[in-house]
């Protein structure tokens, strides 16, 4: 994942795009923070849980920096990248980028975050995540 600002989306496929609404904004346009981590969260988890095959749990957020605001109608691209396996646990990478003046194509890089998750059964508890050899089907994951 890349750092720069520039008018282009970083290869590969977001885990999340979306569009922040007026209600997810105060009265300028600004669109809340709370919203965006929320956002940035399901992203995290979505890769986690491809990547632990199962249910995962988030708790903890290392680190969140907002580098540029977010406008009601930017286009927001989530990308997350598993950056760390553990033994029950997973840190994520999330970078937000969004696309804003569509006619003019500018794109800003506006997030970017740390996340841990732990891969939990059905009971709740924590549990081991399998290694790449045991997961027949990478792209295959429950909720």
């Amino acid at each position: 994942m890349t750092d720069a600002n520039c008018n282009s989306l970083p290869p590969g496929m977001p885990q999340l795009r979306v569009m922040p609404m007026p209600s997810d904004a105060n009265i300028h346009g600004d669109v809340f923070g709370g919203w965006i981590m929320a956002q940035v969260d399901i992203a995290g988890a979505t890769a986690a849980t491809r990547r632990a095959n199962g249910r995962v749990a988030t708790i903890a957020v290392n680190s969140f920096l907002f580098k540029h605001p977010v406008f009601v109608g930017d286009l927001l691209s989530f990308y997350a990248k598993v950056i760390k396996v553990g033994n029950t646990s997973l840190t994520v990478s999330v970078e937000v980028y969004a696309e804003r003046n569509r006619l003019q194509a500018t794109t800003v890089k506006v997030t970017e975050a740390i996340l841990v998750f732990v891969a939990t059964g059905e009971d709740r508890k924590p549990r081991q995540i399998p290694t790449m050899e045991c997961i027949t089907d990478p792209d295959a994951w429950k909720g």
